[in-house]
């Protein structure tokens, strides 16, 4: 069908909001590697009284319509707290869905573009759900597996509507695939070069790795704030993470960390570095299956089931990982990711993924290419000039 007869609008009320969560599961119906998200969870993520991200972003959502149904969703946004950390006046756009209709995607894409161009903006990216610190990229490559927790998914088509639409590529954030089977199965197999570095390290004795503490985690989180934001502050898309955000984020992650997998290194005394890896709740919550119409708490006792009962988490997400600048390239990382593997083995994960990881960080994928990393999924950031 034509474009025009595609109908794009803003949405502001909580019934919309739930329609514009909702037609996920219209475009994904029948995809055995989608994983559904918790409704009342993604409405508390677009609810900008529960997000404190909302406090330094200007934010619109869209639906996309044809006779009455809906077919496409896509946010508009800016971020100010990344354009003024980075100079720029750039917006974003997110929580991109359509039906397998390129007249679709068009209506969306331009919707966005309007918006960020009609604030001033110069150029929009994404896409971002909300930033670089919730979920970001579009898969591109990897599309045979489930996502791991916290990571995008979406159907084949969905790159080349936007490249089609005059997207370009401004990164890729890449995954790796560990099997720590090998591992604990053949101690052998374990990169050489890898345990030469960790001793060598260690024998210098110029810092410390320990697990975190669960019993002082305030002070935990206190550390936590002292090396994300100075950690990560050089890398591409970086947004800097407000008191209030670190504080909903611990709030929320605490419920599902698993402390004996979550590193601190230190020096006299400070924090130089962390390590946080989750548990892949997607794998119980993919088998728990959240739709529409299905009573939410019916649902969370099935995915309290697979995750606690029938203990189907197999796989551990290195979901953040940095150093803070004076500590880099001496062997801080590979210490750190060391100790996380050997602890996610004594805890029974059997593999583990590194993501998502610059393509420009050089650095860090050698050192996870060390520890046996293979390369299995990649995920793209897209940029258009406005």
């Amino acid at each position: 069908m034509p474009a025009q007869t595609v109908h794009v609008r803003p949405i502001y009320t909580p019934e919309e909001r739930l329609q514009f969560i909702t037609f996920q599961w219209e475009v994904y119906k029948g995809d055995p590697n989608w994983v559904p998200p918790l409704i009342s969870e993604r409405k508390a993520f677009l609810d900008p009284a529960r997000n404190p991200s909302f406090e330094h972003m200007d934010c619109q959502l869209f639906l996309a319509e044809r006779d009455g149904r809906v077919v496409g969703t896509i946010s508009a946004h800016i971020n100010h707290r990344h354009n003024e950390f980075h100079e720029e006046q750039v917006g974003f756009f997110g929580f991109f869905e359509t039906i397998q209709d390129y007249a679709v995607a068009e209506a969306l894409l331009s919707a966005a573009c309007d918006w960020v161009r009609d604030r001033g903006m110069t150029a929009i990216r994404g896409p971002a759900n909300f930033s670089t610190n919730d979920e970001v990229g579009m898969l591109v490559e990897g599309f045979d597996s489930p996502p791991v927790i916290l990571m995008t998914y979406n159907p084949r088509y969905y790159p080349e509507y936007v490249e089609r639409f005059g997207f370009q590529k401004a990164q890729d954030l890449l995954a790796y695939h560990i099997d720590l089977e090998i591992f604990r199965e053949h101690p052998d197999r374990v990169p050489s070069k890898l345990l030469r570095v960790v001793e060598k390290v260690k024998r210098r004795g110029e810092f410390t790795v320990r697990p975190i503490n669960m019993k002082r985690l305030d002070e935990e989180i206190e550390r936590f704030k002292k090396v994300y934001n100075s950690a990560w502050s050089r890398n591409w898309g970086f947004v800097p993470l407000t008191d209030a955000e670190i504080d909903h984020l611990a709030e929320n992650l605490k419920q599902i960390v698993d402390p004996a997998t979550v590193f601190i290194a230190e020096a006299e005394g400070e924090p130089i570095g962390i390590i946080l890896p989750l548990p892949d709740l997607n794998q119980p919550l993919r088998l728990a299956y959240p739709r529409p119409g299905v009573p939410e708490w019916w649902t969370l006792l099935k995915f309290l089931w697979y995750w606690k009962v029938r203990r189907t988490v197999t796989l551990i997400r290195a979901f953040a990982m940095g150093v803070i600048e004076p500590y880099r390239n001496r062997g801080v990382d590979a210490v750190m990711y060391y100790e996380m593997g050997k602890a996610a083995l004594e805890r029974g994960y059997k593999e583990a993924e590194m993501s998502w990881i610059l393509e420009s960080n050089t650095v860090m994928n050698n050192t996870i290419k060390a520890l046996g990393g293979r390369h299995y999924k990649t995920y793209r950031m897209y940029e258009k000039a406005l």
